[in-house]
């Protein structure tokens, strides 16, 4: 018999703020570097193709042994069954003996980890002088690349939301967004705010030194010629094959980097240039910039692209991680196998 924590989406939204998250992702990209931890080959399914599928990322970390994956699975036709869209469970056991340990809702995980994927790429790869942050994307995941783009770029005084295919959700929803923006920083213990103001979209890739793409686009909207010397982007759109938010003519000038290559080159923003013979490989991942094997930036004038397309080791760390402040804070249920 074995016992197995099961943790809830509100009691892990009580425990896993932004800066937790962005150490965590911080953690996972140097153990992949380090070869302690790795992925093991994603897994998509479609059950009915366009309307119902899932996704399974999974992989170990030597340095918690602990082995584990997430499902998440889509059915187009459950709000109109009251349910969500939407569910993702993560799965941890130990990786010396096979026992279940715990299980947990991998909803406000994936927020907080993808939130802070983006932000890492931004701190390793923006100028050092940036500035204004674009967010294209209005959806869920808005707040939280916000608020870890505050947490992780002391110098960013103003960010730009955009929403490419509905533009009047950029107004629309700013006021949402931003005060979850400072309800997330609040349980974070970050005190420092930036404008959030809305934009247009052309405009606003004119003015950006830190993009952030945040969309399903399976057509580039961000334009080669918007984008200005010296710009970065992360792009966490594109997850799946086909998937595109930019243009692949920025990719024959600027430096890509990633957080998996193989991932990239498959179904990430990557996929396309790839495809297309513009681009060869990545100059490296994420966690070779970050030990410093890599070099990252090497002139202002430098245009850098992160693709991120979501690791097992995120959500490993992340969860492990919230095990350990809910073992400390004897939160969750306890479960006889």
């Amino acid at each position: 018999m074995s016992v197995v924590k099961v943790l809830s989406a509100e009691q892990i939204e009580s425990i896993f703020t932004i800066p937790m998250a962005i150490q965590a992702v911080e953690r996972a990209y140097l153990e992949k570097h380090s070869g302690q931890s790795g992925t093991w080959p994603m897994v998509f399914h479609e059950f009915d193709p366009g309307h119902a599928d899932l996704d399974i990322k999974s992989g170990h970390l030597g340095g918690a042994d602990i082995y584990g994956l997430k499902v998440v699975s889509w059915f187009g036709a459950n709000p109109e069954k009251g349910l969500p869209a939407l569910f993702g469970t993560s799965l941890l056991f130990d990786l010396s003996t096979g026992v279940p340990k715990a299980l947990l809702n991998a909803g406000p995980i994936t927020h907080c980890r993808t939130g802070a994927a983006a932000a890492i790429g931004a701190k390793y790869l923006a100028r050092p002088d940036a500035t204004t942050l674009l967010i294209a994307g209005c959806g869920g995941l808005a707040p939280y690349l916000v608020a870890a783009a505050i947490t992780a770029l002391p110098g960013l005084d103003r960010v730009l939301l955009t929403d490419p295919k509905f533009p009047e959700n950029g107004k629309k929803l700013c006021p949402s967004i931003t005060e979850k923006v400072g309800e997330l920083l609040k349980a974070g213990g970050v005190s420092r705010t930036v404008d959030i103001l809305p934009t247009e979209l052309e405009a606003g890739v004119k003015q950006a030194d830190i993009i952030f793409t945040a969309t399903p686009a399976y057509e580039p909207y961000i334009k080669a010629e918007w984008v200005r010397p010296g710009t970065h982007l992360s792009c966490i759109g594109a997850d799946l094959s086909g998937k595109e938010e930019v243009d692949f003519e920025l990719f024959r000038a600027a430096k890509v980097f990633g957080d998996d290559e193989g991932q990239c080159l498959s179904v990430g923003e990557c996929e396309i240039p790839h495809k297309k013979g513009i681009l060869s490989g990545l100059l490296g991942e994420i966690g070779g910039v970050m030990a410093g094997v890599v070099p990252g930036r090497t002139a202002q004038e430098d245009i850098t692209i992160f693709d991120s397309t979501g690791i097992a080791l995120q959500d490993l760390v992340s969860a492990a991680s919230i095990l350990d402040a809910a073992d400390q804070a004897g939160v969750g249920v306890q479960v006889d196998l």
